[in-house]
């Protein structure tokens, strides 16, 4: 399987999603157990992969990480889209 990557990233929210999570006062447990209950099929590894740049981000989980800390995709991707031209 091919690995995707674009910019060199695995993933689009990496940067934001630890300082949204930590804001929330959750740890990567209860976001992987409440993410768990919507359905998505994640443990505690793949937020951590997920926050250091490791995994990529299905657009599923990626709006049950959104409805979760109550923030918007758009908030998620912030850092990336202004990094990009």
């Amino acid at each position: 399987m091919k690995a995707i990557k674009f910019h060199g990233h695995k993933n689009m929210i990496f940067p934001m999603l630890g300082r949204a999570r930590e804001a929330k006062g959750f740890s990567q447990e209860m976001v992987a157990a409440k993410m768990q209950i919507l359905g998505a099929s994640i443990d505690q590894q793949a937020i951590s992969r997920i926050e250091n740049d490791k995994r990529t981000v299905t657009d599923f989980e990626l709006i049950c990480i959104c409805k979760i800390l109550n923030v918007t995709a758009e908030h998620l991707v912030s850092m990336f889209w202004d990094e990009i031209e």
